[in-house]
């Protein structure tokens, strides 16, 4: 839960997804058995937290599903209300934006796609952060971001505060 005044974005990149078959739809492209262990991993590190959203915004490509399937089977705290949203599928940091804006729970995992949730990530925090896998925000790289603010409608760039930055352990793997 998020005190009064204040919203937190948990916002993750799908899992690693699976090139096995090069002639699949790439909003339909599963995740590989490391994307499915990085999902849960994620979700293990969110519940272990106290981090559970209590909304989810994701994009409707497989992998995004997929991802939040893998996160929702360790966050059991909380069964958040859950939207596949067509316009967070290969969205551009200012959709992302006014996605994020519709959110009405205090806290909101939004899950998406590179390269555009990388940008939208990079302008969240009122500081830079120098971690150089957060500028590239590998798949399950996951930003939490806390705003001072009342409402997700008055939320903007350059007014986060970073709470953590996850990487699932199993990425190199």
């Amino acid at each position: 839960m998020t005190p009064t005044g204040h919203r937190r974005l948990i916002l993750t990149r799908h899992a690693k997804s699976s090139w096995d078959d090069p002639l699949m739809a790439d909003a339909d492209r599963p995740l590989n058995a490391r994307g499915r262990a990085a999902a849960h991993e994620l979700g293990d590190f969110l519940a272990s937290r106290g981090l559970e959203p209590e909304e989810v915004l994701c994009s409707p490509a497989a992998r995004t599903r997929e991802t939040w399937e893998g996160v929702a089977s360790a966050v059991i705290e909380t069964r958040p209300e859950v939207r596949f949203i067509d316009s967070l599928y290969q969205a551009t940091p200012e959709t992302l934006l006014a996605v994020l804006k519709t959110a009405t729970a205090p806290s909101v995992m939004l899950i998406a796609h590179n390269p555009g949730i990388a940008d939208f990530a990079a302008s969240l925090p009122s500081r830079p952060n120098y971690d150089p896998d957060f500028r590239k925000y590998p798949t399950c790289a996951t930003l939490i971001v806390d705003f001072q603010i009342d409402d997700w409608s008055q939320v903007a760039p350059g007014q986060g505060s970073m709470l953590d930055f996850f990487l699932p352990a199993s990425r190199g793997k």
